[in-house]
């Protein structure tokens, strides 16, 4: 798949995805990558009540795009995603659960494990 990103922090993010795909043996940072790689317009969207409702407490969370703040969430999950609103952090965090940046995730967790991409 070509990169045709232009913004320089996608690019570097999306590199360095694959490389650490590469160096763990971790698909899924090579999938989050291809995902970050595609038109803006196909971008992910998730909202908190769709985290909310397949999840479990505790749980580690990946969305390849942006979280919104619609509905509610219940549950304590950590969230890592490319952007968040700031609607939808302030619920995360308020239920007890943690937002990350993706790059802070693969340093928590360089090979992924027990991590569920949500789309």
């Amino acid at each position: 798949m070509k990169l045709t990103k232009t913004n320089p922090n996608t690019v570097k993010l999306i590199e360095s995805l694959t490389k650490q795909s590469s160096a763990e043996n971790a698909p899924i940072w090579k999938a989050v990558a291809n995902d970050l790689k595609r038109a803006n317009r196909k971008n992910k969207e998730v909202n908190v009540y769709h985290i909310d409702k397949y999840t479990k407490d505790d749980d580690t969370i990946l969305v390849p795009g942006k979280v919104l703040g619609e509905g509610n969430i219940t549950r304590k999950v950590t969230v890592a995603a490319f952007k968040f609103s700031k609607e939808a952090e302030a619920k995360i965090t308020a239920a007890g659960g943690k937002c990350l940046k993706i790059e802070e995730l693969m340093a928590e967790n360089p090979k992924g494990s027990n991590v569920t991409i949500i789309k």
